[in-house]
């Protein structure tokens, strides 16, 4: 059974208890005990370490942002329950110390278990599957028991299903909610799905809506107070909020902690650009709590968003730019050197087919990026020309990084060669690299751009350089840094020249 037996159940129940207690005699041995030996505030403890996390600590970041793994773990009492009747008293009795709940999900009979449980919290998950008649009941039936929802996830393919929940919840007041994850299907992200002005949860702390549209004066987020993470995906321009608009949601947000914006494209802000000139300036707005932000769009709404805020704590800065030359970010390059956490030493540049991927970090905690940038492109001189600019605004930032690497991903389909003026603008923004790593695709681009032409300083690039290593798989690249070898050791700063076969 997945939900509790009615109460005239329980002598059963006590019957499974003391055959479990007979079990456990038989095999004792002399220097062995029982579990029931124990009080119930240590058996009470040991139900407390048990309880799973919704977090493994595990998981990416998407589906951290989404809520977590499945919420039907959220079950790990009811065998415990069934153990016998001391048990199920002690455990239903610290209903609120274990923080019991019902899980409405895929198989669960909701009027069955609704009927005959004790009224705990509810878990409503129902998630990336499509719904049918049946399911669509036993959510709405759920979903009125107001007072009781602790979580909400929907994320499902039928576009009816959707709506019909959407009406389920309008004026709703949820006094317990705390997660609200909803994702509209991408089939159906070109129709907007509006959440109802009036919908109440003031005790939110975990929000997700991909593909809806939020009212301006929507309660949900006015009276969110205590909100921990905050994620909007805009797949539609009718869904579109200014920045100034989301400023003051924030505004709003004093304990946030991470901090998700995605917009699906550039043409969801085109007119970025005339908004902010015509929208009055905010003051700015502390986020003491805020460690965490990812942001999808395109520079220009990223630079009106971070000008505005203070990030004292902030530890992971994830962005994803959509290509609009030219890239200016003098308000990133002022946000991130006030934020005294996002500290490397070493930065990895992917290119591929459709974006360029940049990942700084410290060498010790390789597996931890406090910082990622990606822009995507679909030609290799466009990518160059991209993060040359961009980092060419950062450069004082990344005064830090030692240790470089420039990897080709995947190969172009044509072969298109950068300007060499691109490369070495963004070299120039890494002055105290000293060592650098160059995978065998992009040996040729490199060495063309570090040899220098008449008059140039060869110190002019990476004047710090102590080593470089590349590939030597493809192609005859053996001695494709000579001219660089050769002129940075004639001019007293010789480097250590390494080729991988």
């Amino acid at each position: 059974m997945s939900y509790l037996a009615p109460s005239t159940s329980l002598q059963s129940i006590e019957s499974l208890g003391q055959v479990t207690m007979r079990r456990e005699s038989q095999w004792q041995s002399p220097h062995t005990a029982s579990i029931h030996i124990l009080d119930n505030d240590s058996l009470l403890n040991i139900f407390h370490l048990y309880r799973p996390a919704i977090f493994d600590g595990d998981e990416d970041n998407i589906v951290h942002i989404k809520g977590g793994k499945g919420w039907k773990r959220e079950r790990w009492w009811y065998k415990l329950a069934h153990v016998c009747q001391r048990w199920r008293i002690l455990i239903l009795g610290s209903a609120s110390y274990l923080g019991l709940c019902l899980v409405c999900t895929w198989g669960t009979p909701v009027a069955d278990m609704l009927a005959h449980s004790p009224p705990l919290p509810l878990d409503i998950d129902y998630f990336n599957l499509r719904l049918g008649i049946a399911a669509e009941d036993e959510i709405i039936l759920a979903l009125k028991q107001r007072d009781r929802v602790r979580r909400i996830r929907f994320g499902m393919g039928v576009w009816n299903s959707i709506k019909k929940l959407i009406m389920a919840i309008d004026e709703g007041y949820y006094p317990v909610l705390e997660y609200l994850v909803m994702e509209n299907p991408r089939e159906f992200r070109k129709k907007t799905l509006m959440l109802p002005e009036t919908f109440h949860a003031p005790r939110l702390r975990h929000l997700l809506l991909f593909g809806f549209a939020l009212p301006m004066g929507s309660r949900l987020l006015t009276t969110a107070v205590g909100l921990v993470m905050l994620a909007l995906g805009v797949a539609h321009r009718s869904a579109y909020f200014q920045p100034n608009t989301l400023l003051q949601w924030l505004s709003l947000m004093p304990q946030l902690e991470k901090l998700l914006i995605v917009f699906a494209g550039p043409d969801s802000d085109r007119d970025l650009g005339r908004q902010l000139t015509h929208t009055p300036a905010m003051t700015r707005i502390s986020l003491p709590n805020l460690s965490w932000i990812e942001f999808q769009g395109v520079s220009d709404y990223m630079e009106a968003v971070v000008r505005r805020i203070v990030t004292p704590r902030l530890e992971k800065l994830y962005i994803q730019f959509f290509e609009r030359l030219p890239f200016s970010v003098p308000c990133l390059l002022q946000f991130m050197s006030a934020t005294e956490t996002l500290r490397f030493d070493s930065a990895r540049f992917e290119f591929s087919k459709n974006h360029v991927y940049v990942g700084a970090y410290l060498r010790e905690q390789a597996e931890v990026y406090p910082l990622s940038i990606t822009v995507y492109s679909k030609s290799l001189d466009s990518q160059v020309s991209s993060v040359a600019q961009i980092f060419n605004s950062l450069g004082q930032i990344f005064s830090t990084v030692e240790h470089m690497a420039l990897e080709l991903e995947e190969s172009f389909e044509e072969h298109n060669q950068v300007d060499r003026a691109k490369w070495r603008k963004l070299l120039r923004s890494f002055s105290q690299v000293k060592t650098l790593r160059i995978d065998d695709g992009l040996v040729e681009e490199l060495s063309r751009c570090l040899r220098p032409d008449d008059g140039e300083n060869p110190l002019e690039l990476l004047p710090e350089l102590q080593e470089l290593t590349h590939s030597g798989g493809s192609g005859d690249t053996g001695d494709a840094f000579t001219s660089f070898i050769y002129a940075r050791q004639n001019a007293g700063r010789p480097v250590a020249w390494f080729v991988l076969v």
